[in-house]
Parts: structure tokens; sequence; C-alpha cells
């Protein structure tokens, strides 16, 4: 079964009385009749606010405008008829509506759109992201869904083009200090200080992929206390351990994470070569450090 990546945004757009507004897949998506969040996949290079702002005018005929975000997660579907097995992070926004009204796609993944409570979305099938965003318990998908990998996702990937989907923890003791990590030689920002974590696995949930990382790069056991926001880079001639330049898109969510108990840092070989040290800094001991775009920006400091 061939693995495959994918990266969505899709938005939690309220009405009246506490209403939420869905989409139902069309005949021609591989979830018809089953209702989901309005969003869609990134395309290569898109900022995941910009790409929910241009989903949901092509889905629902709405202007919106993301005014944060909200949750990050993922799932897997296994479309047997291609032999492929897709993971879909999912970024998923609050929107508010700025102008328009409410309509189906007029040729796409849905064919139509409505407002719904709690309540009836509870009785119409949904996408398990979806019921998951709304607190409605998970229900089984109806018998044979998905189908068959919609056209655009149904050739091979292009071999120069990367799209990666991480996790980073502005990470802090009791003491105040922050918890960074240098990149290695022979990777984009080598020498540079960095956020801890890194790219999620296949089937991997964004928080889980986190920990995971602080352990591998520094030894620290950490408890994420909460979802700060998502970063976009696009470097479309970067130069790593491939030996080529490749065009590279990484979407980033940052997250708030505690280390109760802190250690003296200690990189593993689990961390697989990226990451040269770990430290823990000061306020003090961060004026003039050489970081990262995300570090600099995390931390509040300028980039140098």
């Amino acid at each position: 079964m061939e693995r495959r990546r994918r990266v969505g945004a899709y938005g939690v757009c309220r009405g009246s009385g506490g209403r939420v507004l869905l989409a139902r897949g069309s005949a021609s998506c591989p979830y018809p009749g089953v209702w989901r969040l309005p969003g869609g996949g990134l395309e290569h290079a898109e900022d995941p606010a910009h790409a929910v702002v241009r989903e949901f005018a092509e889905e629902t005929g709405l202007a919106v405008e993301a005014t944060g975000l909200r949750a990050v997660l993922a799932d897997v579907a296994t479309f047997r008829d291609s032999g492929v097995a897709v993971h879909t992070d999912r970024l998923v926004f609050d929107v508010t509506v700025g102008g328009g009204e409410a309509r189906p796609e007029p040729s796409g993944g849905s064919d139509e759109a409505a407002w719904f409570t709690p309540d009836e979305a509870a009785a119409v099938p949904l996408m398990p992201f979806t019921a998951e965003l709304l607190g409605i318990p998970v229900a089984p998908l109806p018998a044979g869904l998905p189908r068959s990998l919609p056209p655009e996702q149904a050739g091979p990937p292009h071999p120069d083009r990367r799209q990666r989907f991480g996790a980073y923890g502005l990470v802090t003791d009791p003491a105040g200090r922050v918890l960074l990590t240098m990149i290695a030689d022979g990777y984009p920002g080598a020498g540079r200080w960095h956020l801890p974590g890194g790219g999620t696995d296949h089937g991997e949930q964004p928080v889980a992929a986190l920990l995971r990382e602080l352990v591998e790069e520094s030894g620290q056991l950490g408890r994420v206390v909460e979802l700060v926001g998502v970063d976009n880079l696009h470097n479309p001639a970067a130069l790593g351990p491939e030996g080529r330049p490749l065009d590279w898109h990484g979407i980033r969510v940052v997250y708030r994470v505690a280390v109760d108990a802190p250690t003296e840092p200690r990189v593993t070989e689990l961390a697989g070569g990226s990451t040269a040290r770990a430290d823990w800094f000061t306020p003090e001991r961060l004026a003039g450090l050489p970081l990262t775009e995300i570090a600099a920006l995390a931390l509040d400091r300028p980039l140098r």
C-alpha cells in the first residue's frame, strides 16, 4: 500500500442560533452524501489561512476571514482500489463571513451547503473530523467509502516538490527558561537555534509527534499547554540531505509546551541527525542568538 500525505484547511463558520455551516460531498468526490466542514487541500506553497478563504469561496460562495486556528488533527483514509493510504493533516480555523450567500459548489466536491444545529448535524452522515470538532459522537461512514482518489490526487507526487507538515513547541520550564535545538550541518538553517519539534509520521497526530520529537531531540518530557498558531514556509530551492535543490513547502504548527521537571538536554540517535545539540536559555542568553525564522517569531525576537 502506497503512503501519501496531504494538508487541508477547513473552517468553523457559525450563524444565528449556534448553527454551523456544512458542505455535503457530491457524487464525484470520495465521500458522496457525507457532510463536513467546508474546506479542502492546500495548493503547493499556499498559506493555510489563505487556503480556507479560497475553499470557502469555491465551495459555499461566502467571502470569509480566518480569525484564528481552532484545532489541528490528522486521519488516514485507505483507497483500496487505488492502492493508496492518504494521511491528511487538517487545520481547522474559526472564520467569520464578510459577504456572499451560501450555495453549493457549481462543479466540484460538494453539492449542497446548509446550516445545522448540533442536534441536526448528529442526524446526518458526518466526516469523523467534523463530528469530533463539533463535539458529536463519531459514527462509522456508510459502507464502501471512501471511493477512488479524486483526479487531482490520482497521479504520483512531483519528484522535486515537497510538502512537509511539522509540529513544534515553544518549550519552557518552571524557571522561565526556553528550550531550543541547534540545526546540524547539511540541513537548511544549519547552525541556527530552532524550536524543538519536527515532521509528523504517517498516521501520527501532531501533539504526539511533538512530544516524541521533544524526547528525541532533548530528552525532555513535556505536556502541551495550548495551540499557538501555524507558520507557513516556502523555499523554492531548498538544499538539504537530498543533494539537489527542492521546491520545499513547510506547514508548521506551534504549541506552547511545559516541562515540569527539566533535565540536562541530550540529543538521542532517534533525532535522525538533523539536531546538533539542545540547551536551555534564560531570556538574557537569548540576546544575539542566531535563530530560525519560526523561533524568532515565537520568541518575539529580531531575526539575525
